[in-house]
């Protein structure tokens, strides 16, 4: 998907669904939700289209998936063993089975960033059940992987998680939003949350909140729950918490997600973030660009003239599709402002200013 002239593509990887757990209408436009066995696209045909894509003068990929991170290339495998060895995020645990591994989502994601250096890459959405240690320990080594992970937990209450089929608790989930943010400190964490699921008491919503306050999230999107037909949840349960109820709980959500959002957006005050031109602001559209940081923030800026760190041709307002060294002036705690430095490129922004690890292998 292309946003007007803005050279940000989605790229679809997986069709169908196969977690086992109950549909919920979340309301996400950019997926295309298939019901059946989920087929992975060859690592091959990805690269290849890729490739294609960063000749045009793409500059940011975001791979699609109903569950991106359970991506399983097994199509140029021989004599493989059966999938046994399919390592699942720690405490956590899957009602599917691989019948055969092959290439995992840590090895398509190293193929393009290694082969595409100054090309940005983002996923979603991914289940927290599919975040191996190769994974994470390799977003945190890759600059052009964006640091950046939606962990969609639905619910901060085991009972209520259970009954969903999520395959964790809230324990397993706190653990790994631990484990994440010790490998890749700087990440930026984003969620889901269901409210009113069937049979919810008062008790599980205060534990969903006390989670959102607990982790901390730099978005978060919280919907009401509503019952489909032909579902786990419809065949099994009943939809018996209160209309009234499910929207003053949302409301409550919303409220505890905004006590703790903000200061992630402060935090960058003072900082120097690589922001990709994504258009005018909307808000000053003749005067101000507006795009996001690695982390997925949305950062403005006045548009002026600009010089180049490694280009000759003097000074020119940056374009969609520039990178652009922005040092952060002022938080709203749900964008950023700041002042344009330079034009720049994706590589030579980290070259100049490299990652730093401070977590080690466990």
């Amino acid at each position: 998907m292309r946003t007007g002239t803005c050279l940000v593509y989605w790229q679809r990887l997986t069709m169908g669904k196969r977690v086992s757990t109950p549909f919920y209408l979340l309301k996400k436009p950019m997926l295309t939700l298939v019901q059946g066995r989920e087929r992975s696209r060859p690592v091959e045909s990805i690269v290849r289209e890729v490739g294609e894509l960063w000749k045009e003068g793409v500059k940011e990929i975001m791979l699609l998936g109903q569950n991106v991170n359970s991506y399983n290339d097994a199509s140029e495998i021989k004599d493989v063993e059966p999938g046994g060895s399919w390592q699942l995020s720690e405490g956590f645990k899957s009602m599917c089975k691989v019948k055969t591994m092959g290439l995992r989502f840590s090895d398509l994601l190293d193929r393009l960033s290694a082969e595409f250096p100054d090309m940005r890459f983002r996923f979603t959405s991914p289940h927290p059940k599919d975040f191996p240690d190769d994974l994470l320990f390799l977003m945190r080594d890759r600059y052009n992987i964006c640091k950046n992970i939606h962990l969609p937990a639905q619910s901060g209450s085991t009972s209520v998680l259970e009954r969903m089929r999520r395959g964790y608790s809230r324990e397993s989930y706190l653990n790994l939003v631990e484990k994440i943010r010790s490998i890749i400190p700087d990440v930026g964490l984003s969620s889901d949350f269901i409210c009113g699921f069937c049979g919810e008491t008062e008790e599980d919503h205060t534990d969903t909140l006390s989670l959102i306050r607990a982790v901390g999230y730099d978005m978060a999107y919280m919907f009401a729950y509503s019952m489909r037909e032909k579902t786990h949840a419809h065949r099994n349960y009943v939809d018996d918490v209160p209309d009234g109820d499910k929207q003053r709980r949302l409301t409550e959500l919303i409220d505890a997600f905004r006590e703790t959002t903000g200061q992630h957006y402060d935090a960058q005050v003072g900082t120097i973030q690589l922001v990709l031109v994504e258009g005018p602001n909307k808000r000053a559209q003749e005067t101000e660009l507006m795009g996001k940081s690695d982390r997925g923030h949305r950062v403005s800026f006045l548009k002026e003239p600009l010089s180049h760190s490694s280009e000759a041709g003097g000074m020119q307002n940056p374009e969609i599709g520039d990178y652009v060294e922005v040092r952060i002036l002022k938080s709203s705690r749900a964008s950023l402002h700041g002042k344009a430095l330079v034009r720049t490129t994706l590589s030579r922004f980290y070259n100049a200013n490299p990652i730093p690890c401070s977590a080690s292998r466990f």
